[in-house]
């Protein structure tokens, strides 16, 4: 079942949502504050939710705009339902600074009491995956893939992923990414969009920009998923592949 828009999961789940990486091209902070019911409460001791805040009568998605929230009623939303690849926290990095540990065990605590499902996770702050895995607290199983994401060469996304799933998602792509270091581990996966939205400064990226990241790609023989913003810039048809695991 496709619930979202996004081209590479079926499902989005939001438990936690905010974020506090102050990103230009960020769409996100335009749907939460779309979306706050009509204003966005002080930020105050209701950073945990354990109920659905009513705004006018109506639940608010967003009741702090894009302010970190752990929305704990949300967590058992997908325990009755069939298997699916699921983007965990499209509205949010649930691995930023700001987040606590307990938050993100209590996320991880139910994904691994609902094990039907795939969970992909995205995050700007990769190391969090380091701090949390040497904590004992990073699951490791079949169904849990772990991203980094980028926007040009300078983002650093590389954490030793050894023994876990690990995929690049290169959106925006803002820059030329350059060459893949041969000795490196590589990606299982790597997903690349363009920017989306009517930003004044919006960034449509160079064909050969894609074209390096798709030779990379057969190169190295990983699954490239591009996404349909890269319609009408990528100058052949576009390539999208799921590693085996999650098809």
């Amino acid at each position: 079942m496709k619930e979202t828009k996004i081209d590479w999961a079926e499902s989005t789940w939001n438990p936690v949502t905010g974020c506090n990486h102050g990103c230009a091209y960020c769409y996100a902070r335009n749907i939460a504050r779309r979306f706050s019911s009509g204003g966005v409460l002080k930020y105050g001791a209701g950073v945990v939710l354990n109920d659905p805040v009513i705004i006018d009568g109506k639940k608010a998605a967003y009741p702090y705009g894009f302010k970190p929230t752990f929305h704990r009623y949300r967590l058992r939303e997908y325990r009755e339902s069939k298997g699916r690849n699921i983007f965990v926290c499209s509205m949010a990095d649930l691995f930023g600074e700001w987040v606590p540990d307990s938050w993100i065990e209590e996320v991880f605590n139910e994904c691994l009491a609902v094990p039907q499902h795939n969970y992909l996770f995205l995050t700007k702050n990769p190391e969090r995956y380091i701090q949390l895995a040497k904590k004992g607290l990073l699951p490791s199983g079949d169904n849990f893939w772990y991203g980094s994401s980028v926007t040009g060469p300078k983002d650093n996304y590389a954490w030793f992923a050894k023994d876990y799933h690990w995929f690049l998602s290169v959106e925006p792509i803002l820059a030329d990414l350059g060459e893949m270091d041969p000795e490196a581990q590589k990606p299982e996966w790597i997903i690349v969009g363009a920017e989306m939205g009517r930003r004044i400064r919006k960034v449509v990226p160079a064909p050969e920009w894609i074209e390096k990241i798709r030779f990379q790609c057969a190169k190295y023989d990983i699954p490239l998923f591009m996404k349909s913003s890269l319609a009408g810039i990528c100058p052949v048809p576009l390539i999208q592949e799921f590693p085996e695991k999650l098809n």
